[in-house]
């Protein structure tokens, strides 16, 4: 990193950062300059900003950035460094928010006073959280320093100007009043702000003397991410090293974000999934109440036990409650407290209508909790959403990587579990045109829903039908309205043909196919419509949509899909040989079934296995509670029933040759065949050569070997021989 610049304007929030590298410092004194005057172009600033700090981060990580084009997307930086946990969940969303709004600003020129100060206090977080993890872990840096608003700032941007103001001199005569206990708390506020216009009008004079600068900043800018990439490459850190790293990351982004910044954070998720939600405005006590044809997020709504920290409503009618602390070490929990605010919850009012409840004490039917962290499967209880349907008693809370949209909430609100299960246990599967053991795999598949089992694993044999016997299942459980939506998912797009033409050819009931009855989706559609009940998907499409989507492109709502099938599902964890390199789309192995396994994890959806071997890690991901599939069918007992031919015990030849390979000595004059010049010329090898019997005939041709192996072969073949047509034996 370079030394401190001296000429770097006294940024009042970004000032530290002039110790890792000036300009860092003077993009965020640029942000801080430009925010009342030119929004638009502040945002930018704090997004190369973001962008840098990023970097920094890989760097300590010996992250390399540099690889390809890809790996140094920005969105695709931020989600491998959360995924290697380099990133807590919520700084990455802070990142993440930094990213998006400097893509409007510079995309779409969007971008006004109060998202310019947003933004910029996004980013001076994730500063403190990059300096006191990576710098100095006792750094005492202070609160958030406001801007000062300009005579013609827009009314939102003078309250959250004011808001922010009164936070700074809340904290900043806190912080001083450790210096001086005997100090009057109102002349500290004074300072604290007399500090804070100095601070500023430093600031302004400064930068007016070098207005002049995007050139010389590009030029700054590329010179760092080249510094940052060499850094990255140079020392990679242990794997202790790392996890002190991960730990004290952790640490300071607890202490860096207050539960008010959680709130913020949890608002941008409720927004992204569609409710209009802004805890600090729309608020029961300034106002705020539910309106028709609106799906809003209303905070501190008051419950008989304590305002609900928000209450979701769609139209008139309350939904969901939330409990949204940044405190909650375990968010699992939480949803005790959520099931408390439904419980207490007073229907009595003129504002909304009463909903169809009460389900056993819940007058609510979803219950949410969230401290704002993205969700992670290693500290599954204590990051992402959990949600809860308290409808019926058996339901168990679960955790969610997002939260639900307003017409999934909808929608599942209409859904009659009981009475999809019922028509289940009550409807005979006769009409369906399957095997006696294909018809059993169905209704374990059914008996397991019942059981409230959400992952399940079916195992039969190649040829014995589950594609057929997967139509037969999704068929009952859409036609019982037991799921609404069924994403069928592949890894090949030749599978995904079979599947659809499958659908259009297999006659189910009344002499119609799956395809005549219900809307269906096959693989050139990238999104099923409202009434689409069954959509057939790539993994790698999904991926691109769930994972690789740019900004232009809405996220795909965790509740697009409320069942998911797999087919041939070991392949998805265990890389297959067979993908080539323009099916596959992943950098290796582990990237592969990191980003299918996420897939799954997006939605909440019943996911359902089909493979014909299924080894242990399949068993593990979809075994559910058992661990093992809920329906096997063998090829030994497809032989036994007359549905598989069986075969003959495989023949094994061994040689002398195969089973001590064949080896050069170094210097030994071998004859190498010349594909050009067809032509065999003598060579002397470099250094001692071992060939294995796999590579016979491919790396060496060896006509001994070859003539032993046809001879004994000969002696187990049927001898056959042609007369008229026909064969005689």
């Amino acid at each position: 990193m370079a030394p401190a610049d001296e000429l770097t304007p006294r940024s009042p929030n970004f000032h530290f950062l002039a110790k890792v590298d000036p300009l860092l410092a003077d993009l965020g004194s640029r942000a801080e300059r430009y925010a009342m005057d030119d929004p638009i172009t502040s945002i930018m600033k704090v997004r190369q900003l973001g962008e840098l700090l990023a970097q920094s981060v890989a760097a300590k990580y010996g992250i390399d950035t540099t690889v390809d084009a890809k790996a140094k997307d920005p969105r695709t930086l931020l989600d491998d460094l959360f995924r290697s946990r380099a990133l807590p969940a919520d700084i990455k969303n802070l990142f993440h928010e930094i990213r998006k709004e400097g893509n409007q600003a510079i995309h779409a020129v969007k971008g006004d006073q109060g998202r310019a100060i947003t933004v910029m206090r996004y980013a001076r977080q994730a500063a403190v959280w990059f300096y006191r993890t990576h710098v100095d872990r006792s750094a005492k840096l202070g609160p958030f320093v406001p801007p000062l608003p300009k005579p013609d700032s827009s009314e939102e941007s003078k309250r959250e100007i004011e808001r922010l103001k009164k936070q700074y001199e809340e904290a900043s005569a806190a912080l001083n009043s450790f210096k001086d206990q005997a100090a009057d708390e109102q002349q500290l506020r004074q300072l604290a702000e007399e500090d804070r216009e100095r601070a500023y009008q430093e600031l302004e004079a400064a930068l007016s003397l070098v207005e002049e600068e995007s050139a010389t900043t590009q030029a700054k800018i590329a010179e760092l991410e080249s510094r940052l990439a060499e850094a990255s490459q140079e020392s990679k850190p242990t794997e202790s090293q790392a996890q002190q790293m991960v730990e004290t990351g952790q640490e300071v982004a607890d202490e860096v974000l207050s539960e008010a910044d959680t709130r913020e954070l949890i608002d941008i998720q409720l927004r992204e999934a569609g409710w209009t939600v802004d805890s600090k405005n729309i608020r029961y006590g300034k106002g705020s109440r539910p309106q028709k044809n609106k799906n809003i997020a209303i905070a501190e709504w008051p419950t008989d036990s304590g305002p609900a920290d928000y209450v979701l409503f769609i139209g008139l009618q309350p939904v969901a409650t939330v409990e949204a602390k940044r405190k909650n070490v375990d968010v699992a929990g939480a949803i005790v407290q959520a099931r408390r605010y439904s419980e207490t919850f007073n229907c009595n009012s003129d504002d909304i209508v009463s909903p169809d409840g009460p389900w056993g004490k819940c007058k609510i039917p979803f219950l949410f909790s969230s401290n704002g962290r993205g969700y992670l499967k290693q500290l599954r209880t204590k990051s992402g959403v959990w949600f809860l349907d308290a409808r019926r008693p058996t339901n168990l809370p679960r955790p969610l990587v997002s939260w639900y949209t307003p017409q999934g909430l909808k929608q599942l609100l209409s859904q009659d579990i009981d009475e999809a299960e019922t028509k289940l246990q009550s409807e005979s599967t006769e009409y369906l045109p399957l095997r006696y053991y294909q018809e059993d795999a169905v209704k374990a598949v059914e008996n397991a829903i019942r059981d409230g089992e959400r992952e399940m694993l079916i195992a039969m044999a190649t040829g014995t039908g589950k594609t057929r016997t997967c139509i037969g299942i999704c068929y009952r459980l859409i036609k019982s309205k037991r799921f609404r939506r069924i994403l069928f998912l592949v890894d090949r797009t030749s599978l995904g043909q079979q599947t659809a033409d499958a659908l259009d050819d297999l006659r189910i009931e009344n002499n119609q196919t799956f395809a005549d009855i219900y809307d269906v989706k096959t693989l050139g559609d990238l999104s099923p419509d409202e009434d689409t009940k069954f959509h057939i998907a790539t993994i790698q499409a999904m991926v691109k949509r769930v994972l690789d989507s740019d900004d232009t492109v809405s996220p795909l709502p965790v509740d697009q899909y409320d069942c998911i099938v797999v087919d041939e599902c070991h392949r998805g964890y265990s890389l297959d040989q067979e993908l080539s390199d323009s099916e596959l789309g992943f950098r290796d192995e582990t990237d592969y079934i990191s980003k299918y396994s996420r897939v799954l994890e997006h939605f909440d959806a019943v996911k359902i296995g089909l493979t014909a071997t299924p080894a242990v890690h399949t068993t593990e991901i979809f075994g559910g509670s058992s661990g093992m599939p809920i329906y096997q069918y063998s090829y030994r007992q497809a032989v036994l029933d007359g549905y598989l031919v069986d075969h003959e015990p495989p023949l094994q030849i061994k040689t002398k040759l195969a089973q001590d390979g064949i080896q050069f000595q170094v210097n030994e004059e071998v004859a190498v065949y010349d594909t050009e010049k067809q032509q065999l010329e003598l060579f002397n090898t470099p250094d001692e050569i071992s060939l294995e019997i796999d590579s016979f005939n491919r790396k060496v041709v060896n006509e001994n070997f070859n003539r032993v192996i046809c001879r004994e072969l000969a002696k187990h073949i049927e001898r056959v021989r042609v007369i008229g047509g026909s064969h005689v034996e």
